[in-house]
């Protein structure tokens, strides 16, 4: 009977044992969550906006992207590793990499560009009166633009008139499709290997600063007041017209 009792008791206290706390549950949650989305942003896709009109008309100023992480192989944070890659970058491609000229600084002072491949590994890039020559051939493109007629002359900048080069193993020739207003390659030279972050593949949002600055009685600034104005009239300064748009 004492041995029954016991049994009872000892089950009762199992029974009424407390579960975690709510604020533990939530806890956990988020870690795995954040753990999750870290993954998610460092292999596999991320997202990125469209700061300036080097990209025009192909991207736009506002313009929301995101970047396949994984199809040139995936890169480990902090390093310039890269493993498992699907292909190799492509003449032609839309890349984000960490903008060369960044090189001496730390990780998180880097800044991301985004251009579009010109040359690949042992191509010839020449520029001739604003016209691009890759391996001697014409190399034009429906996207690219001109929108300054004049020609700058070989001694007081590169952007119309560049000799030829050739780009390295490991090293890209990129260039902006508005080519008369892209900082890029014919400047600064190559990106390597291992800045490049990936393909640029669909645009997912696109919000018109312009037709925002244009509406009355609204916050003109980047500050808190104004960002939390562009959000709320996001429906109404946005390019619909845009939205699930791939990229090439």
């Amino acid at each position: 009977m004492n041995f029954f009792s016991s049994k009872v008791k000892k089950t009762a206290v199992k029974a009424t044992l407390p579960s975690k706390p709510w604020y533990r549950e939530y806890g956990e949650a988020l870690l795995v969550a954040g753990i999750l989305a870290l993954i998610i942003r460092s292999f596999v896709v991320q997202a990125f906006k469209i700061p300036s009109g080097s990209m025009e008309d192909t991207l736009l100023i506002g313009d929301h992207l995101l970047v396949n992480k994984f199809l040139y192989g995936i890169q480990i944070p902090f390093t310039d590793g890269r493993y498992l890659a699907m292909r190799h970058p492509q003449r032609g491609d839309i890349i984000v990499f960490e903008f060369p000229e960044d090189r001496g600084k730390s990780y998180f002072q880097r800044r991301d560009f985004i251009k579009r491949v010109v040359g690949t590994p042992g191509d010839v890039v020449e520029v001739r009166e604003k016209r691009v020559f890759v391996n001697g051939q014409p190399y034009y493109l429906a996207n690219e633009v001109h929108k300054e007629g004049v020609l700058l002359p070989a001694n007081l900048s590169p952007r119309d008139f560049m000799p030829p080069v050739t780009v390295p193993a490991g090293r890209y020739f990129v260039m902006g499709d508005n080519r008369d207003r892209s900082y890029d390659s014919r400047f600064w030279g190559f990106v390597s290997d291992g800045e490049i972050k990936g393909l640029a593949f669909i645009k997912y949002f696109s919000f018109s600063e312009e037709k925002y600055q244009n509406l009355p009685l609204v916050p003109k600034g980047d500050g808190l007041f104004g960002n939390l104005f562009r959000v709320l009239l996001s429906p109404v300064c946005a390019r619909w017209d845009r939205f699930g748009r791939s990229i090439g």
